[in-house]
């Protein structure tokens, strides 16, 4: 396991971001992270995660990859119900809406942010490959990038 995959797998250290984000703080972050919050699929309670912020297509739209895989407590939540809030930036708690990428474009969008973000894709593609490989296997995928789930958060024009 990478060391970047260990942190991701630290609770205390993935859960940090949110008080900022909640105390009106999040600018402090910058663009590169934002706050989701969603209901739970089976409490219904709004939960939150801090995710970072892979693609800007335009102003009302947000990319983030679900780099833990298709098993992640967010990523099933907002599956299960679209309906989220967002903090990002200036914006605190702005109704928006979850739409996962068909496998296609989210392959597609993971190799277009590999080519523009070498840097942080050297971080990244350990961590993704992790389960991503197996699970393609698995499914008898010939690219892994097709089994990670890639999700847009949206926010109605103002």
């Amino acid at each position: 396991m990478t060391f970047a995959s260990r942190l991701l797998h630290t609770r205390w250290f993935v859960r940090a971001p949110v008080a900022l984000f909640r105390s009106g703080l999040g600018f402090l972050l910058g663009g590169r992270l934002l706050l989701l919050g969603h209901r739970g699929r089976t409490t219904g309670e709004t939960r939150y995660a801090v995710l970072e912020v892979s693609g800007r297509p335009d102003p009302r739209t947000w990319v983030v990859v679900a780099g833990l895989g298709p098993r992640s407590q967010w990523y099933r939540n907002v599956v299960a119900d679209p309906r989220v809030l967002l903090w990002v930036g200036a914006r605190r708690g702005v109704r928006g809406h979850a739409r996962t990428l068909a496998p296609e474009d989210g392959a597609r969008f993971l190799r277009e942010y590999a080519a523009e973000h070498a840097r942080s894709w050297e971080v990244l593609e350990p961590v993704v490959l992790e389960w991503a490989e197996p699970l393609a296997t698995e499914r008898g995928e010939d690219d892994w990038r097709r089994v990670v789930p890639v999700v847009e958060l949206t926010v109605p024009a103002a």
